[in-house]
């Protein structure tokens, strides 16, 4: 009967052993050269995303895809038939997690900021497990005609969510310091989770939009402090339950928040144990 059980753990245990095989440490380098009204730490996150994403290519490879279009016109009483291609390369593995701090070199070339990164962390090759999902940022209004990731102080943002199949969704925003956000669920929500139905579409920071009995809305006004500033929003779905990281409320004035770091890792360690979580990350821009 020892023997049984002994072989059936086994059995068991092969699985897992497989999946954390598949997650791997990568590091990567890159250099920017940063634009004329960018800060420091705007230029710094867009070397620390090149390295990764070089991570990720040198060790997993890239997709590259290609569509052609084809237009007609008339002129002078003749047809002539024009086409274009557009080429776009993508990494096939994704970032679980980081591994440490990234490394910086700061320099000026010709008045111009350099900043090269060196980054590692855990990630692994893409699947087809992740489920697939629609989200949107939404710029003053609730449709989806509103999408938009280009702002100004005082412009009001809602999240268009929609999925197919039935599970749980969070957003956090990150800032440039980097400190990470808590959007949703909301901080009414005494569970830590929001539940979401398939194919239904969701408004998210709209109380106009809110279901009956769902709690407190939290509505956002964006606001910039410089001339300009740059956030990522993370959306993250799964079909099976999660709970939010563990965060503090700060100030009355914003969300909860948690350091990039810890979010960082509470992602990387859901990702690992989730293999049908996916996560989407929108590049919004404030300026004043």
């Amino acid at each position: 009967m020892g023997r049984i059980i002994y072989i059936i753990g086994i059995l068991l245990l092969l699985p897992l052993l497989s999946y954390a095989q598949r997650v791997k440490q990568v590091c990567g380098e890159y250099t920017y050269y940063a634009e004329g009204n960018e800060s420091p730490n705007q230029a710094k996150l867009k070397a620390w995303e090149g390295a990764k994403v070089e991570a990720l290519a040198r060790e997993f490879g890239t997709i590259v895809s290609q569509s052609t279009t084809q237009s007609e016109t008339l002129a002078n009483g003749e047809e002539s038939s024009y086409f274009s291609q557009l080429s776009s390369t993508e990494v096939k593995g994704e970032w679980l997690e980081d591994v440490g701090e990234p490394e910086y070199e700061m320099e000026f070339v010709d008045d111009m900021l350099v900043v090269k990164c060196r980054a590692c962390g855990k990630a692994r090759e893409l699947s087809n497990e992740a489920v697939d999902f629609e989200a949107l940022v939404l710029r003053n209004g609730t449709e989806k005609k509103f999408a938009d990731v280009s702002f100004k102080g005082g412009d009001d943002m809602y999240l268009l969510f929609r999925s197919p199949a039935d599970g749980y969704v969070a957003a956090y925003l990150v800032d440039e310091t980097p400190a990470a956000y808590c959007l949703l669920p909301y901080m009414s929500n005494a569970e830590g989770q929001q539940p979401v139905e398939h194919g239904r579409e969701y408004i998210f920071f709209s109380e106009a939009k809110a279901e009956q009995g769902s709690g407190a809305v939290d509505e956002y006004t964006l606001t910039c402090a410089g001339d300009i500033e740059r956030n990522r929003l993370y959306v993250i779905f799964s079909p099976e339950p999660f709970t939010k990281a563990l965060d503090s409320q700060v100030s009355d004035a914003l969300p909860r928040q948690l350091s990039y770091e810890d979010f960082s890792k509470w992602l990387g360690t859901c990702r690992k144990r989730d293999k049908k979580m996916g996560v989407k990350v929108m590049h919004i821009e404030i300026k004043k």
